[in-house]
């Protein structure tokens, strides 16, 4: 579902992802782990096509996103950190909002829309105006919007931000039915503890470059140490980062 090649971004003189080839088959739940300025929100964003990578490829489903932009965008649904709702709808209009600009038609829009209040329970507050919204109800919402289309790829980045335990469980039950029934999910987290206890795969990104790629126990394997996966996270970041600044030092 997800095919990166020799992806490299650069922003003038800085460069935010080096070199980066990612493969994610369907239905797959990817967690992408890094710490702050790792380059990840730079991959989500070719990923979703907001920016074009300055070498390499990046595919959605075999569509190029640069040359075949529309049709990688019609499979995928974005969740972001920042929940975005434009404030004078109600929620059951910013639904049919998002039914509307992926051309569904009425009638299954409107099953989907009812599937979607009922499994994220927003009836209490889906007619009232979005502008009301606790980050929580507003989390909520945008995610029911996110699978109105029924995605092939969901890319949520830091999904649990501002939910109780309740609804945190409750998601985490609903992406790995998602991930079974064949949509394909790629995690963006810094809660380390959730990526353990649901990706079939984990990818380490730091300073741009992707330092480990694999399951749980692969990881284990490639840090030599058999701890959790923040353990297995700051050894394989700490190791890169001394690598860093022995290769700048030397002469």
């Amino acid at each position: 579902m997800i095919s990166i090649e020799s992806v490299t971004k650069r922003y003038g003189a800085k460069v935010a992802v080096e070199n980066l080839s990612l493969h994610i088959p369907a239905g797959e739940l990817f967690a992408f782990l890094g710490p702050n300025g790792a380059g990840k929100t730079t991959t989500i964003k070719m990923l979703c096509g907001l920016l074009f990578p300055t070498a390499g490829t990046v595919r959605i489903g075999g569509f190029d996103v640069r040359t075949e932009g529309d049709h990688a965008r019609a499979l995928i649904s974005y969740v972001p950190d920042q929940p975005f709702l434009y404030e004078k709808l109600t929620g059951r209009e910013f639904l049919r909002f998002t039914a509307d600009l992926y051309a569904m038609p009425p009638d299954k829009a409107a099953r989907k829309i009812d599937e979607v209040i009922e499994l994220f329970h927003l009836d209490e507050f889906v007619d009232d105006l979005t502008e009301r919204y606790s980050h929580g109800m507003r989390q909520r919402t945008v995610f029911a919007a996110a699978l109105v289309h029924e995605p092939q790829l969901l890319i949520a980045d830091e999904p649990t931000v501002g939910l109780d335990p309740k609804s945190i469980r409750e998601l985490k039950i609903l992406l790995r039915r998602l991930a079974s029934e064949g949509m394909t999910i790629f995690l963006s987290t810094h809660t380390l503890d959730i990526a353990q206890e649901l990706a079939d795969r984990i990818g380490i990104l730091d300073r741009g470059r992707l330092l480990g790629c694999g399951t749980l126990a692969e990881l284990r394997q490639q840090a030599a140490i058999d701890g959790n996966l923040e353990d297995l996270f700051l050894k394989i970041t700490e190791e890169a980062a001394a690598e860093a600044v022995a290769s700048n030092a030397s002469p």
